[in-house]
């Protein structure tokens, strides 16, 4: 099949991930041109993208209208893995590719995870303002030997079977609440399926590692803080609308958990070019370590990323099938190889 000549390229999100010589000179391949934006304004966006064979995104929203108003779009290439800020079903009615990069930082994100729990655990934050002080703690509660302890996995993707991997070296027991793997599944890994509740009423420490989708968001509420064990930790390096956060602020305060160890956020926009603020109620409170949604981060994942995403748009402007359509259903409006 032909490809498209001369395509123009849209890449947003040129300020909070400025494009790298990589990205470039592959999609130089394609001798198009390529249009640099941000993308905060919905209005500026879609001026921008109107035209655009190709539109690359890593954090921007592309709501319905946005889509909807691509004239010869071809592909819409996520700069990493999830997609949930894109409106996929709006894509695929109007026969465009959606693709990511699913498996870019899988390592990095399972080595956060278990870099905050093993801080919880430690209670590393405790000990380095202590030594600040000038002062040692003599009494020191919930530090605990990890052998002894349950690590709760909510999702048993690629990345949670890393963590449990992980886990698994330092003894912990794990369960694991995914309704999309089977217990057999789960057993090969060398952990247990068990019910949300009972996973929650078990874990000394509860790691969300699911997708936002409808039925995920929202999912952890003050019921679900109230099944957990009061020294339990709860760990969040997936997506942040996963949980309500003004419940899990109030849990945190009231001692219903223990501690908290965040990488995520609903409610602050992280990737602010001129910073963020600190209003949030989720500053105020101590026994709780946060991380500005760093976990996918290495010198490695980001190179993979940027170059990876780039040649989705090669691969579709090129006529081919690409190799990771989120929406592999789609029927796309102009001929391209299928894989």
């Amino acid at each position: 099949m032909s490809g498209v000549e001369h395509p123009l390229i849209v890449r947003l999100n040129a300020e909070t991930m400025p494009m790298t010589l990589d990205e470039r000179e592959t999609l130089a391949l394609l001798g198009g041109k390529v249009i640099e934006i941000e993308g905060y304004d919905e209005a500026e966006t879609i001026e921008a993208v109107r035209e655009a064979d190709a539109v690359m995104i890593v954090s921007a929203y592309l709501h319905a209208p946005t889509i909807a108003a691509l004239t010869r779009c071809r592909l819409i290439s996520r700069i990493g893995t999830g997609t949930d800020k894109i409106d996929i079903d709006e894509a695929t009615r109007r026969g465009i590719f959606v693709t990511n990069v699913p498996d870019f930082s899988t390592e990095e994100v399972a080595d956060h995870t278990m870099a905050l729990l093993l801080a919880a655990a430690r209670q590393l934050k405790l000990f380095e303002a202590a030594m600040r002080r000038g002062h040692q703690p003599k009494h020191v509660r919930d530090m605990h030997r990890l052998s002894t302890r349950t690590l709760g996995l909510v999702g048993f993707g690629r990345i949670g079977q890393a963590v449990a991997k992980r886990a698994a070296g330092f003894g912990m027991r794990i369960l694991v609440h995914d309704p999309a793997r089977t217990a057999e599944e789960i057993a090969a890994h060398g952990a247990t399926a068990v019910d949300l509740d009972t996973l929650l009423g078990e874990a000394d420490y509860v790691a969300l590692m699911c997708p936002l989708l409808p039925a995920t968001r929202g999912m952890m509420t003050k019921r679900e803080f109230a099944k957990m064990k009061p020294n339990a930790v709860l760990i969040n390096t997936a997506r942040g609308e996963l949980v309500n956060e003004d419940d899990l602020a109030a849990a945190l305060k009231e001692g219903v958990i223990r501690y908290a160890a965040v990488d995520v956020y609903g409610g602050i926009n992280v990737f602010a070019p001129e910073g963020f603020p600190t209003e949030h109620p989720f500053f105020a409170i101590e026994n709780m370590l946060m991380t500005p949604h760093c976990a996918a981060a290495s010198v490695e994942a980001l190179e993979d990323v940027v170059r990876r995403g780039a040649e989705a748009v090669v691969e579709v402007l090129s006529g081919r099938w690409p190799k990771h359509p989120v929406n592999p259903e789609v029927e796309p409006w102009f001929e391209i190889a299928r894989a």
